[in-house]
């Protein structure tokens, strides 16, 4: 009994500094982390599921469907079941990364040591980062852009998106997804004028995109993806994706004056089909593969 009774006592004397830490963390601790990774979806009349993330009010107040934080216990808290990947689709939606062990760890200390609110009012109301652009010299990456896909686009390019299975197989949640070659690609690195993306934000093929415009991308958000794109479509490490030589691509545009789309230059020959007689001035479609010398080799062209 003794033995058991010491046992008793061990155990207690350890969870009091456990208890302790939890108790220590409150809502200012993870304010920066929301505000950083979860609030550019999470906010707004479009948050999914009504999960808004702006304020600690809105925190708890939960989605459409439940709360997504149990007081003292996080193990039976939606919201860190999402950000572990225990329930899919896993969060923050522009992982990976997902969120680091630590921080992870962070929100389950808030939650056990019972949602402490911090210095500030729980109305009190957080906003997205606003756009970050590289330091001078330095190259644009993933990192910088993600945001973007992130708040306008994953709500429905992502495996559990507003639309079910993302339109056209496009996935916007991830790096990899975004430069997938499988079927055709959308971003060709070194190439902003021949990918998909960018003519479909910029209204150049038809529906222009973000399809709950407008308002679309701005002009500044645009320029950014842009300039990803042309410095190589770099990863968040700074590393280039290799050109996709040989993929199938499929762009609308203006026809122009010497087989060129809205300047981008077409290579047309005796084994491209020409469908409807299309003409200087025509919205067109074209399907074909990029080449090697940074053209579209262009195997069907039609007027619509």
């Amino acid at each position: 009994m003794g033995k058991v009774l010491a046992r008793v006592k061990l155990c207690s004397l350890l969870l009091v500094p456990a208890l302790g830490m939890a108790q220590d963390v409150s809502f200012d601790d993870i304010r920066p982390i929301l505000q950083a990774r979860c609030v550019m979806c999470h906010a707004g009349e479009a948050a999914p599921l009504g999960l808004r993330l702006t304020s600690l009010d809105e925190l708890l107040k939960g989605s459409i469907r439940r709360q997504v934080v149990a007081r003292g216990d996080p193990s039976d808290s939606e919201l860190i079941r999402r950000l572990k990947g225990q329930s899919q689709p896993r969060m923050p939606m522009t992982g990976p990364p997902f969120l680091s062990d630590a921080e992870i760890a962070l929100f389950e200390r808030w939650i056990a040591g019972g949602l402490q609110a911090g210095s500030q009012p729980a109305d009190a109301t957080l906003s997205a980062l606003p756009l970050q652009r590289p330091p001078a010299g330095q190259p644009v990456t993933y990192e910088h852009v993600a945001a973007i896909f992130a708040s306008r686009c994953v709500k429905c390019h992502s495996p559990y998106g507003l639309m079910g299975s993302a339109p056209e197989g496009l996935l916007l949640n991830a790096y990899s997804a975004i430069l997938d070659r499988d079927e055709r690609v959308r971003v060709v690195p070194g190439a902003a004028g021949a990918s998909e993306l960018v003519r479909r934000i910029r209204g150049q093929s038809r529906p222009q995109m973000p399809y709950d415009g407008p308002p679309f991308l701005s002009d500044e958000e645009i320029q950014l993806i842009v300039d990803w794109i042309d410095q190589g479509a770099r990863d968040a490490n700074g590393q280039p994706s290799p050109s996709p030589v040989g993929a199938r691509v499929r762009l609308q545009g203006v026809l122009g004056e010497g087989w060129t789309l809205d300047s981008l230059q077409l290579v047309v020959g005796p084994g491209t089909r020409i469908d409807k007689s299309p003409d200087v001035g025509d919205y067109v479609e074209v399907r074909g593969r990029w080449g090697a010398d940074g053209r579209v080799l262009v195997e069907r062209i039609r007027r619509r």
